[in-house]
């Protein structure tokens, strides 16, 4: 069923392979095997439903702000790894008025399936953790899940931000703007955004229907209104 709406959106969608790849600048997979680690249960298994998909995006730059030198965000925000702007947090699934979360999961994904995902969500741990949380809603394995993830991500075109971070008196709107010109079949009301409590932008949220095509943000994720100012911390 997930690959029947995919394979619809993706004929539909125009893809720009490559461009997604460019947030991720200098990125290079690692070498070797590494341990898979386990996930702890933060809330009640739920299966409801699926109505559409959220695809979080978090802004590196703003994430990273005092974690340069944390272990656990080393691959991140250290630097050694390249430099990120957008990063996938996760895919969602979302359900009527709720949505579901930690279903059973048969399988857990290898240390290659993990790895290669590593300049799309540069965190071994946050990976692990949105299949056992959100992907295992969605699909059988792990592969999947992901290959859903990176199809989405490789269809999206950037425009550039860290020209946008510079605007004076810069406003949600404005956000969710160039990013509608730079993709077509995207419009505002498809693009959510979550600001922190200093008025800096800490992700953008993709509203996709059933079908895996944009659709409109319902309050709780479209954030922010186009009128508020907010701002995009370049890392500097």
């Amino acid at each position: 069923m997930i690959w029947r709406a995919l394979a619809a959106s993706i004929a539909t969608l125009a893809l720009a392979p490559g461009m997604a790849q460019a947030q991720a600048y200098q990125c290079q997979i690692p070498r070797g095997s590494f341990s898979v680690p386990a996930v702890q249960r933060d809330g009640p298994a739920r299966q409801v439903p699926i109505t559409g998909y959220t695809l979080s995006l978090s802004w590196s730059p703003e994430y990273c702000r005092g974690r340069e030198r944390r272990a656990g965000d080393s691959r991140q925000c250290s630097g050694r790894s390249g430099r990120f702007g957008f990063v996938v947090h996760g895919l969602w699934p979302e359900g009527r008025g709720t949505w579901p979360q930690w279903c059973p999961a048969s399988r857990q994904p290898s240390s290659a399936e993990l790895a290669r995902n590593l300049c799309m969500t540069p965190s071994v741990g946050l990976l692990a953790r949105e299949w056992a949380k959100h992907g295992s809603c969605m699909t059988q394995r792990p592969e999947s899940y992901f290959k859903v993830t990176r199809i989405l991500w490789s269809s999206l075109r950037w425009p550039d931000f860290d020209r946008i971070a510079r605007s004076d008196a810069l406003t949600a709107g404005d956000i969710r703007e160039a990013f509608a010109q730079a993709n077509r079949y995207w419009k505002p009301e498809h693009i959510g955004l979550a600001v922190n409590d200093r008025g800096w932008v800490e992700e953008m949220r993709l509203c996709y229907g059933k079908d895996f095509m944009p659709a409109k943000c319902g309050k709780q994720r479209y954030g922010p209104a186009d009128s508020e100012p907010v701002k995009v911390w370049r890392g500097l």
